[in-house]
């Protein structure tokens, strides 16, 4: 799987992720918890997933969270 991009947002990263894999979303459900529909409706981006089956797809396809350069808030 190639790097993420600092803009990417996690949907984004997870989304590439599971369409790169090639795994079918049985398999990829079978192996995550989450419903083949769920993971159907993430990829095509009807619906999000709750933080917590982000976090079992995410562990899934070896992916963790790196802290980014923050962004100014305006008026700070």
């Amino acid at each position: 799987m190639s790097t993420s991009k600092p803009t990417e947002t996690m949907s984004e990263v997870l989304r590439r992720a599971i369409v790169e894999s090639k795994e079918t979303y049985l398999r990829l459900s079978k192996a995550t918890g989450l419903t083949r529909a769920s993971i159907q409706r993430f990829v095509d981006e009807r619906n999000s997933l709750r933080l917590d089956l982000a976090d079992r797809l995410a562990r899934h396809f070896g992916l963790t969270l790196q802290p980014i350069k923050p962004t100014k808030r305006r008026g700070k």
